[in-house]
């Protein structure tokens, strides 16, 4: 494992840690809880911040998007409705190897989570409503989300290359052997 990698998996805790099977729990619903995640990546309780990581990490491991488009946190016996702001993860760290088409880029989300941009995990771009800049967002589990930090973005702006596919051209990023293209109407270039 390139240095690199291993420094980021040592960042983000034990990586054999596995979540939950939450998509196979099929509990009862139970009602909502005050429990809200920040576009940030903050997480909060009756308007208080949760301070222990640990903590948020084990409601991250318990986290399910249902086909409502509502996040719940789900054990066997029950399922509680939150609220997400934006997306429930953060993309913290990006380890990128390779280059081109061979590229592989690697995300480490602010609750612990370790992916490759790959084709289970794509890479897509969102519009900032707020800016007209991108969002991007990595598919992490399930139906669950990061949305890569602004720092995040600006490194992967510097792997921005442009393709040729059917005489029009694509603006994107490699990534697991796939590329991950901004759509024109997301670009604030006009293109």
């Amino acid at each position: 494992m390139p240095p690199g990698l291993a420094a980021l998996m040592r960042r983000a805790g034990d990586k054999d840690r596995k979540p939950p099977p939450v998509e196979r729990w099929n509990p009862p619903f139970c009602g909502d809880l005050d429990i809200r995640i920040a576009a940030d990546g903050s997480w909060s309780y009756m308007g208080s911040v949760i301070q222990r990581e640990a903590l948020v990490r084990l409601f991250a491991s318990v986290l399910r998007k249902d086909e409502d488009g509502r996040t719940y946190l789900v054990t066997p016996v029950e399922k509680i409705g939150i609220t997400v702001e934006d997306a429930p993860f953060v993309g913290a760290e990006l380890y990128v190897d390779g280059d081109g088409e061979k590229r592989k880029l690697t995300l480490r989300t602010n609750v612990g989570d370790v992916v490759e941009i790959d084709r289970d995990h794509p890479l897509r771009f969102e519009k900032d409503p707020v800016n007209d800049g991108l969002k991007p967002y990595v598919l992490v589990r399930g139906r669950l989300e990061a949305l890569l930090s602004r720092a995040l973005l600006y490194e992967l702006a510097e792997l921005f290359e442009e393709r040729q596919v059917d005489g029009r051209t694509e603006l994107g990023v490699w990534s697991g052997g796939r590329f991950f293209a901004i759509e024109p109407e997301t670009r604030s270039d006009g293109a």
